[in-house]
């Protein structure tokens, strides 16, 4: 069967630590796109990395501009087999956050891949490097394996993820039609456990709050344990937790499907 055979290749690349090679290449580039001296390796990275790989899997790339002067580039690649076929896009994050080289323990560095043991170290291998990598090989090794994928597929990668994705959203819109397709896959989030892979079925939109209590000009104080003034980190903290309580549990049980009184 194909589906065997694409996992065994798979498998052997692996093993013949040639993903382990593609990784410590890509670690190296110092994408920190909080850092403005950085922006270079962020081009860098989808030009010599990128670009390349999906060019050989037969996806035509392009790497378009960020809207804003001071932002990262984006790349886009595409594959289309088939008009009728439906098409999935993914997802993927080529900065990282800073170094803070200083900060690593003797023997690791956060532009070098360190294996000891199980444990891969560098800049990446958890957020996002290892997981774009890993859907193209998968897509290669299809290819590769049956000579086509079966469907359409559309890859994005941004440069500012880690700063927010802050003009990830122009960019999406310039590029709707582009981008369209039936199904999204982003690697990129928790997983429940080390040794443990996790799918998430759906994806969760976030909402900013932001809570200020200015109840006075000026410092005045409270009292040691309270007092007549009201004191307003209290009541922010009493704020935050009639939205979550000690254990992580939502609080706001009317935001949950299906729940009455």
């Amino acid at each position: 069967m194909s589906r065997e055979a694409a996992i065994a290749r798979a498998a052997q690349y692996f093993d013949d630590e040639k993903f382990l090679a593609d990784l410590a290449r890509r670690v190296a580039f110092k994408t920190e796109s909080q850092m403005p001296e950085s922006r270079p390796h962020l081009a860098a990275y989808l030009e010599r990395e990128i670009l390349p790989a999906f060019e050989r899997m037969g996806f035509s790339v392009r790497i378009v501009p960020n809207p804003v002067a001071s932002g990262g580039p984006f790349l886009i690649a595409t594959r289309l087999e088939e008009e009728k076929l439906p098409t999935v896009l993914a997802y993927g994050h080529a900065d990282v956050i800073r170094g803070l080289e200083p900060q690593w323990r003797a023997g690791l560095d956060p532009w070098k891949l360190t294996v000891e043991g199980e444990r891969w170290y560098g800049r990446g291998t958890a957020d996002n490097k290892s997981q774009h990598l890993i859907n193209m090989l998968a897509l290669e090794q299809v290819i590769a394996e049956r000579g086509r994928l079966g469907f359409n597929c559309k890859f994005l990668i941004e440069t500012g993820e880690e700063i927010g994705s802050p003009d990830l959203r122009q960019v999406c819109e310039q590029y709707r039609e582009e981008l369209k397709a039936d199904l999204l896959l982003a690697s990129d989030g928790p997983r429940l456990s080390a040794d443990r892979p996790t799918l998430f079925l759906g994806c969760r939109g976030g909402i900013r709050i932001h809570l200020n209590v200015n109840l006075r000009e000026g410092a005045h104080h409270s009292g040691n344990w309270g007092g007549v003034l009201a004191n307003p980190a209290t009541i922010l903290a009493a704020a935050i937790t009639s939205l979550v309580d000690g254990h992580g549990r939502s609080q706001l049980q009317d935001f949950f499907p299906g729940y009455h009184d």
